[in-house]
C-alpha cells in the first residue's frame, strides 16, 4: 500500500509516526513517574509537563521534516524526474546538482551516468537518423507515386479504422468529416454497407467492387476493396466521380502501419500509445468563462505519440462582443480580424467533429472547456470526450511543488515556442502537443501504461487545477 504513495508523502508519514511514537513514550514515562510518586498534588504539574513536551516534540519533528523535505525529498524527486526526462523524452539539459548538494555523491553519480547514456544515445540517434533519412526518401517516392495515380486510396484495419490515406482520399473524406488517421470509417461511409462488402471480400479472398453510401446518405461511392493478403486490414480505392475532388491544398501521405494491429479494448483498459488525442487551445476576450468569449481555436492530432502533419484545426471566432484592448495585447486578435469569422456555435460544431473520436488534451483544460460547455446547447453538441490535462501530467512527473505553467513545462522538456506564436491558439496547442508527446514515454516508464491508471494518478493532483481557476 505504501509503495503506491509518493516519496515525499511517505517521508511525511514517517515523521508523523516518529512524532506520535515520541509523544506516546513521553506520556507513558510521565504516567509511570506520577504513579510511582504517589502524590496526587503533582497531577497538574505532570499534565503540564506532558502537554509541553508533546507540543515541543511536534514542533521539533515538524521542523526536521521541513528541512528533510526541502533538502532531501524534493531534490530526490526532482533528480528522478530529470533523469526520466533524459532517458525517455530526449532532454539533454544538465542535472541540477546544486539543488541536490545534500544528497552526497548521488547527484554527481547521476550526472556521470546521464552523460554516459547521453553519448550512447547520441550514437544511436545518429544511426537512426541515417536510417530515417533513407525511409523518408522512400516515403516521398511512395507519396509521389500515389499522388500521380488519380485514385483516392485508403488503408483500413480489420476494425475499420483508417491506417493510411493519400491526398486524393483526404479530399474525398473531407466531404463528410475532417480526414484523420485512426478515425473510424463510420464517420465517412455507411458502416453497415461497408461491413457487408468487407465480409463478402474476406469470404471470397478476392478483390470486390461495390457501392456504399456516405455517412450522411447524400452520396454514393464506387469502391474497390482489396485484401492485404496475410496482413490484417484492407485497401479501399474510391473510383468514379467522387474521387475527382481535388484536395484544397497539398497534403502529405499520412500513414502508420502499426495501427493495423491496434488495441481497441474498452477505453480505460487501452494503452496510452493506442489512443488518438486532440490537443487544443483557445484565445479569449478575457479570463472569465461565464461572461467572456472565445476568439480563436487551434488544435492538432496526436496518434501513437506523434503529431500528425496536416491534421490540424484552426479558426478565428466572432465573439459577438468587443475584444478588450488588454486581451488584444496578449493574443494580437482585433475586432477587424474576426469580422466574417464563424460564430461560436458553428466553430464549436466543427471542432467537435474534428475531436469526436479522440481524447482531448489541453493545458488547464477546465478553463478552455468551460467556454465550450457554456455554449454546448447552442452548438448542439455534447462535450463528453475523455480529457487529460498537461498541468496534472506535469505534476505526476515532476512533483506538485514545481511550477506547471506552459512555459515552465516547455523549459523543462527543452521545447521552444517562437515568440510570434506564443499566445496564439495554434502556437500554444503545438507547444502543448510537443510537451505531451515527450510526457507519454515518461509516464509509461513510471508504470502508467493504461488510460485508467493515468486518470487515477492525475486525480491525486486535482487541487492544482482548482487553485489555478
Amino acid at each position: 500500500m505504501l509503495s503506491a504513495l509518493g516519496l515525499r508523502l511517505r517521508i511525511f508519514l514517517f515523521f508523523c509516526l516518529l512524532a506520535l511514537g515520541a509523544i506516546a513514550v513521553t506520556l507513558a514515562a510521565l504516567w509511570l513517574g506520577y504513579s510511582r510518586a504517589g502524590e496526587p498534588a503533582l497531577r497538574d504539574a505532570f499534565v503540564f509537563v506532558g502537554l509541553f513536551s508533546g507540543f515541543c516534540m511536534l514542533g521539533l519533528c515538524a521542523a526536521i521534516w521541513l528541512l528533510f523535505d526541502e533538502n532531501v525529498a524534493k531534490p530526490i524527486e526532482q533528480l528522478a524526474a530529470a533523469m526520466r526526462a533524459r532517458a525517455h523524452a530526449g532532454v539533454n539539459r544538465e542535472l541540477d546538482t546544486h539543488g541536490a548538494r545534500y544528497l552526497g555523491d548521488l547527484a554527481p553519480a547521476a550526472q556521470g551516468l546521464a552523460g554516459q547514456l547521453g553519448q550512447a544515445a547520441l550514437a544511436s540517434a545518429e544511426a537512426i537518423a541515417r536510417e530515417t533519412e533513407h525511409l523518408e526518401a522512400e516515403k516521398k517516392r511512395l507519396a509521389a507515386l500515389l499522388t500521380d495515380i488519380p485514385i483516392a486510396t485508403v488503408m483500413a484495419s480489420t476494425t475499420h479504422q483508417i491506417v493510411l490515406y493519400d491526398g486524393q482520399a483526404a479530399a474525398v473524406l473531407a466531404q463528410e468529416a475532417p480526414p484523420r488517421l485512426n478515425a473510424p470509417l463510420s464517420d465517412y461511409l455507411d458502416l453497415n454497407g461497408l461491413q457487408a462488402a468487407y465480409g463478402r471480400m474476406m469470404r471470397s479472398g478476392r478483390d470486390l467492387r461495390t457501392r456504399v453510401k456516405s455517412a450522411n446518405g447524400e452520396r454514393v461511392h464506387d469502391l474497390h476493396l482489396k485484401p492485404l493478403g496475410d496482413a490484417p486490414g484492407y485497401i479501399i480505392l474510391f473510383e468514379g466521380t467522387a474521387a475527382d475532388a481535388a484536395p484544397p491544398e497539398a497534403r502529405p501521405l499520412i500513414y502508420d502501419f502499426a495501427l493495423l494491429d491496434s488495441n481497441h479494448a474498452e477505453l480505460n483498459d487501452r494503452t496510452l500509445d493506442s489512443l488518438s488525442y486532440v490537443v487544443f487551445d483557445t484565445e479569449t476576450t478575457g479570463l472569465l468563462p461565464h461572461k467572456d468569449e472565445i476568439v480563436q481555436i487551434g488544435a492538432l492530432r496526436v496518434v501513437r505519440g506523434r503529431i500528425i502533419p496536416g491534421e490540424t484545426f484552426e479558426t478565428l471566432v466572432d465573439p459577438a462582443i468587443k475584444i478588450p484592448a488588454s486581451a488584444t495585447r496578449v493574443h494580437g486578435i482585433t475586432d477587424t480580424m474576426v469580422e466574417g469569422a464563424p460564430g461560436i456555435a458553428e466553430a464549436a460544431r466543427a471542432f467537435h467533429r474534428f475531436a469526436s473520436d479522440a481524447v482531448i488534451v489541453a493545458h488547464n483544460a477546465p478553463f478552455d472547456l468551460a467556454f465550450l460547455h457554456r455554449h454546448a446547447k447552442r452548438s448542439g453538441v455534447t462535450w463528453d470526450q475523455p480529457v487529460l490535462d498537461t498541468v496534472l501530467l506535469s505534476a505526476v512527473l515532476f512533483g506538485a511543488s514545481q511550477s506547471h505553467t506552459l512555459d515552465a513545462i516547455c523549459d523543462r522538456l527543452e521545447i521552444s515556442i517562437p515568440a510570434k506564436l506564443r499566445h496564439t491558439a495554434m502556437g500554444d496547442a503545438r507547444a502543448t502537443a510537443e510537451a505531451f508527446c515527450k510526457m507519454l514515454p515518461m509516464l509509461q516508464a513510471r508504470g502508467l501504461t493504461t488510460f485508467e491508471a493515468l486518470l487515477e494518478e492525475t486525480r491525486r493532483h486535482s487541487r492544482l487545477i482548482a487553485d489555478m481557476n
